[in-house]
């Protein structure tokens, strides 16, 4: 039986910051994170990316018309994951996992990358470090779910 490959009806999501101190915390430690997108086939399509924030959504720039935008533009499903620091009772490493909805606004993807480049390279580096970047795109991501194991889950015990 064939799979398909329709995206699925939106869902209603009561707007609210679910994004708490921890998941922020998480976010913005300049930690790579892996964003999830759906391939055309419904099979998943994984970027390691960097992240950030952008008031209660988080933020990724992509300079090209790639895979991710590509897959965004034809279905906002996404899911991204950020190691944590710290662990559990048990000893496993704090995880944060966003599902959310994700939508493209062109251009600003060069300022958004300076930006985190300041976190993830450190102070005073120029990225992209090329002159007249791309303008790409920023992928907003609007959280529904968090989950994993940390501070922002009731599981982080198991």
């Amino acid at each position: 039986m064939a799979r398909s490959t329709a995206p699925r009806p939106a869902r209603t999501v009561v707007a609210m910051t679910i994004l708490t101190d921890d998941v922020r915390r998480a976010v913005t430690a300049g930690r790579l994170a892996h964003l999830a997108t759906i391939d055309p086939d419904g099979g998943p399509q994984l970027s390691a990316v960097w992240v950030g924030l952008d008031g209660d959504d988080l933020v990724i720039g992509h300079l090209g018309e790639g895979r991710k935008v590509r897959n965004i533009a034809r279905d906002p499903r996404v899911a991204i994951t950020v190691e944590a620091s710290g662990t559990n009772p048990v000893g496993m490493t704090n995880y944060l996992v966003v599902h959310g909805t994700a939508r493209l606004v062109e251009g600003g993807a060069p300022e958004l990358l300076q930006r985190l480049a300041e976190v993830y390279l450190g102070p005073g580096v120029k990225f992209p470090p090329m002159d007249d970047p791309p303008a790409g795109h920023v992928i907003h991501v609007t959280p529904e779910r968090i989950g994993g194991v940390g501070p922002w889950t009731d599981t982080s015990a198991h």
